[in-house]
């Protein structure tokens, strides 16, 4: 399966001040395509932890992304890190340019706003429906604005383009019975199904409990753990409920 890094960069994420939004929404996405999102750097608006780290990932997976940073305030360090990622040169893209042009006009498009045309050089636009404002490519490293509803619209208009494998599949399974009752069990069943990730996680509503998730991209080999699992639980109690048993 393709495999993904997505590098949130912003000092406002790393203080408490924003809680980002952008993870769980990008690793759907990912999952629907193929594509697993297999590790998440959250780093600060620091130029050459940008460039180490972007150099670092884009080796590693099939595809990187990038939140936060392209705008047009002097702490937007993003793109011009990238550049020094790639070596490259920053330039006044003119495909860029005429975008905020369209959008702004001639009286409100201020020389920070223009900021926001400077892209590396040979780079491709991610379009932005939102605020106009482009993304951008490198090779296998997209560059995406920060905002939750700017990002997922800048993801689509490049989602299409994305070549992944087989989705994975999930299904999940509960019961109230502790991980250290069944630690033994689970390893057992694991180590039957190499082909399968199997998640335990603790819960508590009223009483303790445990979910598991069991993922693949094989349907078939999903069910026969999630049948070993769910017989498994059945033996410790009957305190299952149907719902729960539910894929």
């Amino acid at each position: 399966m393709p495999s993904a890094c997505l590098i949130v960069i912003g000092n406002e994420i790393l203080s408490g001040r924003t809680q980002d939004k952008n993870i769980a929404w990008l690793a759907r996405e990912l999952n629907e395509i193929g594509v697993r999102l297999m590790e998440v750097r959250v780093i600060p608006d620091v130029t050459q932890t940008i460039v180490d780290t972007v150099n670092e990932v884009r080796a590693k997976f099939t595809y990187v992304f990038t939140t936060g940073g392209i705008g047009p305030t002097h702490d937007d360090i993003t793109t011009n890190a990238i550049a020094k990622a790639f070596g490259v040169k920053l330039v006044r893209n003119q495909e860029a340019e005429a975008i905020l042009q369209r959008h702004y006009g001639g009286k409100t498009l201020n020389a920070p706003r223009l900021k926001m045309a400077e892209i590396p050089a040979d780079a491709s636009l991610i379009l932005n429906p939102v605020s106009a404002a482009p993304g951008f490519c490198m090779e296998n490293v997209y560059v995406m604005a920060g905002v939750p509803s700017i990002m997922q619209a800048m993801f689509a208009s490049i989602k299409h383009t994305l070549k992944g494998g087989a989705k994975m599949l999930s299904r999940t399974i509960s019961a109230y019975v502790t991980e250290g009752n069944i630690a033994e069990e689970l390893t057992a069943i694991q180590n039957r199904n190499p082909d399968v990730e199997i998640g335990s996680y603790p819960f508590f509503q009223e009483r303790l409990g445990t979910s598991l998730v069991v993922r693949a991209t094989d349907a078939a080999k999903l069910d026969a753990a999630y049948h070993q699992l769910k017989t498994m639980l059945l033996g410790h109690t009957q305190d299952v409920s149907e719902e729960d048993l539910a894929a």
